[in-house]
């Protein structure tokens, strides 16, 4: 039995469509948790087992790992979380637990580059991500963190200012180029992990995309694929701050956020060499044709 948590997010909810679309080996079950299970649409509902509640909940998640072979692990947002620590490990905690006393074998969880680098002890996010695999990994599951950098995705929020001002912003050096991969691809590799459940011991999966890009790179591309010039606006860390704490996020997740982005700035994201194994195959431009368009037209 695979357990998928986060099913109706951005990765978790491609993750469960692509494995109701695959043979799935004869006797392998799928369940879900999540706290609405009428988000769920009724086709998929119908295929699944679904587990009620947070899974950041010592019984929810007893019940639902019992069984379970393989589990995807994310962690959801929490715009009011005391702290990284609480937000990343301390959510995690009660899963590292039940993971133990389930006998679970294989957890694929969704994390971050940059282990390894100067930079990662203080990189906000990052920091508290790779602290939690760390967590993970030491109950002695089989363990693999997909090592992601900045998703194509994260733009789609600002879907309306590339529609009605031509701009994007964010905090990034214009021309540093720097690897950024789709949604759609990471879930793709957590399915294979999940499906073959041959590996052991920990380690990470990098997923790259297939160029690095810089914000510069980006605008030429969105401006050819909607057909109009689309450019990009540095902001402050301070306006970036301010921004996130506009749309309700707490001290300690703005804080968090602030330092990421100056730890991919100073070289966070750049430590891990793109090879067939850790490139992915979807281009940015094929996203901005087949996700970004329709969102901006919508």
């Amino acid at each position: 039995m695979i357990v998928i948590t986060t099913p109706t997010g951005q990765i978790g909810g491609r993750l469960l469509e692509l494995l109701l679309d695959e043979d799935l080996p004869r006797g392998e079950e799928l369940r879900v948790v999540l706290r609405d299970p009428g988000k769920l649409p009724d086709a998929v509902r119908a295929r699944v087992d679904v587990v009620t509640g947070s899974h950041g909940d010592a019984e929810v998640v007893d019940r639902a790992f019992d069984g379970a072979d393989a589990v995807f692990w994310l962690v959801p947002p929490n715009p009011r979380a005391p702290s990284l620590e609480a937000m990343y490990s301390g959510f995690t905690r009660a899963a590292a637990k039940a993971f133990t006393t389930h006998g679970v074998g294989h957890v694929v969880g969704v994390s971050a580059l940059g282990r390894g680098t100067p930079v990662a002890g203080r990189a906000g996010h990052v920091t508290a991500s790779l602290a939690m695999d760390d967590l993970i990994a030491s109950t002695g599951v089989a363990y693999r963190a997909l090592a992601n950098p900045t998703f194509f995705d994260n733009l789609l929020w600002q879907a309306a200012s590339i529609r009605d001002n031509g701009v994007f912003t964010g905090t990034d050096i214009a021309d540093r180029k720097a690897p950024t991969a789709a949604t759609r691809d990471i879930a793709a590799a957590a399915a294979g992990l999940l499906l073959d459940r041959s590996w052991t011991g920990t380690g990470e999966v990098p997923v790259l995309g297939p160029e690095d890009l810089s914000p510069n790179d980006l605008a030429g591309v969105m401006s050819e694929v909607l057909g109009r010039p689309i450019r990009y606006e540095r902001q402050t860390l301070d306006a970036f701050g301010a921004a996130l704490a506009g749309r309700g996020l707490g001290d300690a997740l703005v804080q968090g956020y602030r330092d990421m982005m100056r730890a991919k700035n100073d070289g966070l994201d750049v430590g891990v060499r793109r090879t067939p194994q850790t490139a992915s195959p979807t281009t940015f431009r094929q996203w901005c044709e087949q996700v970004l368009k329709p969102a901006v037209q919508a």
